[in-house]
């Protein structure tokens, strides 16, 4: 595409006059008319006015100067000029300007900071930034000290040194969208963009459809993309940061002669090209979707794609296509169902596929934390629900578990040795030889490995009890657990003597503390008050349930201590405290974007699913709420707090109890009135969680102007009246997907209706959550659906608050 532009001989005098030496920047008494450009001083990059091909538009933008027809970036691509009369300015806080010739504003930068002596400057990388004259002018200064940069806001080109990805600090997504047409850089159809926050991957979409994804990030490079060899390349370097600030994509280029970049086209084609300082035409070094087998989901569900076999599709192994007729015609868009169903029964085990691409990320969990690919194994062939399982990273010999489970879609081969593996799971009847050697070696590890951890354990124990003993004259029934005891002077030493200073919060039972154990270990110790309300009953059950808990949505009970009447529970330190730190805080909130608190909400679901359908013990937890969900470091969920939490039998479906124990505002109407509990009760506390994640807005102590309603009650009144969307937190404005949005609001309603028959299980919220495609029923009126008054539901149960110290979380209730 050739595109036109306009020089005049006006140039020359405006670089001769105010600009010199300095071609490459402007000042606010400098602006860029139709006639003027900036250069880089590495003479690769221009800016100034073009207009397309074909078109009586003109936009600013950004080209080679060597190939002014390949329009890098375009900053009013909504809105262009109706002629080349525009004129770029620089205002005296720092804002660029773009204007028609009657003074009409057609773009602005955007920045909420403010520079005291601006400067707009083209930088050899071809990012257009904004600083203080006095910061620093090298390329690679640090991009904070930028009032505004236009690689914050790509095009259609990712440069180098450019990012694709997440700043959660703003909640800023950055990403590539394709022109209209050639003719037209308004935003077209298609973007390239980082989806999957957990194990991140590359997409071209078009619109929501996903048209190719690379496959996750391994720690090295993005999985099965034979061909885009970007981490093979000797000039490139490939750059993945993944951290609580920021998740983005980048690359580096090691020899300063050589010009590339990754284009989307408008037909939805994600390039490379490359050329260099003596070349006048540019080289495809590799097209994203280079065949048939990159197409997304080209062979169904279960299916693997082999580009150099005729047909291309196969089933894996021990599945059969689900239409035989469809792929007879090469259809193969229905995929592949077992042959045999799984049943979780013994002799089950896994089959090695060998350099494919991993299937994609749509129900899936990943244990960053595991070292070892059989325990892996061991976790996939517990939970019955697994499918398939595969090492999350490859540096330092391999770790982390990433399990997937459902249906594996879009996998295919690649032609390259050290490409991934995944481990398929299998009945015993369609194991093979290789299958069934596989399992009995996997097995033989985890059982020594077993035994060798039993005998350390035992024996830990077995000299801490000892010690214990000799120390109080006599074991007593407080001690008679199965997890490691700690020892009284180590927890009072490592908390500062449970220092103020090292309190992390306080809870019914008693507070909290940060306990460093050695130079780079923390805990945290849950301490009961003497007077809390807890004894050794309320102590051991949640000391014997936490034990048995293995899920990266719980969290982790690490040992116990037990000293006199001292009881303390010792737990995985969360680096980011509790959920409502977070969403009920003004600032902190800013940090959790749309995608963020989605994958918090599903990651939630997912633990509360373990403790009712998918652990050994059916568990309702009875205290589900916001203060009761931690954050990790990477601010991943997991349910804590136990301490009330009820077994349940497997056919156990209902339980009743005169002493009502919870949090008013998340337990369900026929728990607070009648004392009965069963997995239903936990999904209402669910719904009122993730209606308090999307709103912002505590349900308990919820004002507005127009009613006297609760949170819920007001969800109810703007879900009927089509206006869900006025529910969401005003931070999410910029980060927010709709229709994952209401989706999570219909979802949350669902599980807050007041009967609870009408509300789903968590297996059906999981798969609600996840599956876009799913129909919603439509949810009924809510759980204490009555505006509040002077003798309401909340001043009932407060009458029978129990003693469990100053907190108001936990009350007790006579049932009538």
């Amino acid at each position: 595409m050739k595109v036109v532009f306009i020089f005049f001989t006006s140039l020359f005098l405006f670089l001769a006059s105010n600009f010199s030496t300095a071609a490459d920047t402007i000042s606010p008494s400098q602006p860029i008319t139709g006639s003027n450009t900036l250069v880089s001083s590495n003479q690769r990059f221009e800016l100034g006015l073009f207009a397309p091909p074909n078109s009586r538009a003109w936009y600013l933008g950004l080209w080679y100067k060597k190939f002014p027809d390949i329009v890098v970036w375009v900053a009013n691509r909504e809105t262009p000029l109706p002629d080349s009369h525009g004129a770029l300015t620089l205002s005296k806080n720092g804002t660029l300007v773009l204007s028609d010739q009657m003074n009409n504003t057609i773009w602005s930068s955007n920045s909420s900071r403010v520079a005291k002596n601006p400067v707009a400057q083209l930088l050899v990388t071809g990012n257009l930034v904004v600083r203080d004259q006095e910061s620093p002018t090298t390329t690679t200064a640090d991009s904070e000290s930028y009032v505004y940069q236009s690689f914050n806001s790509p095009s259609n080109t990712l440069l180098p040194d450019m990012k694709v990805g997440w700043d959660f600090r703003t909640g800023h997504n950055q990403f590539l969208t394709s022109w209209k047409s050639a003719s037209d850089p308004s935003l077209g159809e298609y973007t390239y963009k980082i989806d999957t926050h957990e194990l991140p991957q590359l997409v071209v979409a078009q619109g929501s459809k996903k048209l190719f994804r690379t496959g996750p990030w391994n720690g090295v490079r993005f999985t099965g993309t034979p061909g885009a060899g970007v981490s093979a390349t000797p000039f490139l370097i490939p750059i993945f940061v993944y951290n609580s600030s920021e998740l983005y994509y980048s690359y580096e280029v090691t020899d300063d002669s050589i010009i590339t970049r990754v284009t989307l086209t408008e037909l939805g084609s994600a390039q490379r090209l490359v050329t260099n300082e003596e070349n006048s035409e540019w080289t495809v070094m590799y097209t994203l979707e280079n065949n048939q087998c990159d197409d997304y989901g080209e062979c169904g569900a279960n299916g693997i794609c082999k580009i150099y076999k005729s047909p291309i599709c196969e089933c894996l192994q021990g599945f059969v296509p689900k239409s035989q007729k469809e792929w007879e015609l090469l259809n193969w868009t229905s995929g592949c169902t077992r042959k045999t169903a799984l049943n979780c029964e013994k002799g089950e085990g896994f089959v090695e596929i060998k350099n494919v691409k991993l299937p994609d990320l749509l129900d899936f969990r990943v244990n960053k934390t595991m070292l070892h690919i059989e325990e892996c194994e061991a976790e996939c062939l517990r939970t019955c629900s697994c499918m398939a399982y595969a090492n999350s990273n490859i540096t330092n010999g391999s770790r982390g578990c990433l399990m997937w489970f459902g249906k594996l879609i879009d996998m295919r081969e690649i032609d390259e040795e050290d490409s991934d593996q995944i481990y398929i799971r299998m009945p015993a009847s369609e194991l093979g030889d290789t299958g069934r050697k596989h399992k009995r070696i996997v097995l033989i590890s985890v059982v020594s490995a077993g035994f060798v951890l039993l005998f350390l354990g035992l024996s830990c124990w077995y000299v801490k009890l000892k010690k214990r003993e000799k120390k109080m004259g006599s074991r007593t029934s407080e001690e008679d657990l199965e997890l490691p005891l700690f020892d009284y002077g180590i927890i009072a030493t490592a908390t500062n003597n449970f220092s103020c200073t090292n309190k992390l919060g306080e809870g019914g039972f008693g507070p909290v503390y940060k306990a460093k154990l050695t130079q780079e270990e923390f805990v945290a110790v849950k301490r009961l008050s003497k007077d809390s309300g807890q004894g050794l009953e309320e102590f051991k059950n949640e000391v014997k349930m936490i034990a048995n808990l293995q899920h990266w949505n719980l969290v982790k009970l690490l040992g116990c201590c037990i000293e006199g009447e001292e009881r303390m529970l010792i737990y995985e330190y969360m680096p980011n405290k509790s959920l409502d730190c977070f969403i009920f805080d003004q600032n902190k909130k800013w940090l959790l974007n749309w995608q963020k608190r989605f994958d918090i909400i599903v990651g939630i679901a997912r633990g509360l699913l373990y403790l009712h359908q998918d652990s050994r013990l059916r568990i309702i937890h009875r205290d589900l709420k916001s203060s009761n969900i931690l954050l990790d470091d990477e601010l991943n969920p997991k349910i804590s707090d136990f301490g009330i939490a009820r077994i349940f039998g497997r056919n156990q479906t209902e339980a009743k109890t005169k002493r009502v124990i919870g949090t008013y505002g998340y337990m369900s109407p026929e728990y607070a009135i009648d004392g009965k509990f069963s997995v239903k009760s936990d999904v209402f506390s669910f719904g009122v969680l993730l209606l308090e994640i999307v709103s912002g807005r505590k349900n308990r102590g919820f004002h507005h102007p127009d009613h006297h309603h609760s949170l819920l009650g007001h969800a109810w009144l703007l879900w009927n009246k089509n206006k869900g969307l006025e529910l969401m937190d005003l931070c999410l404005e910029d980060s927010y997907i709709e229709f994952e949005l209401l989706r999570c609001i219909q979802v949350g309603l669902l599980c807050v209706q007041k009967l609870p028959k009408d509300r789903p299980v968590m297996s059906s919220v999981v798969v609600m959550l996840s599956n876009e495609g799913a129909t919603l029923p439509e949810p009924k009126e809510p759980g204490f659906f009555t505006e509040r008054g002077s003798m309401d539901i909340e001043s009932l149960i407060d009458q029978g608050k129990s003693n469990t110290g100053s907190t108001i979380t936990f009350t007790t209730v006579e049932a009538r």
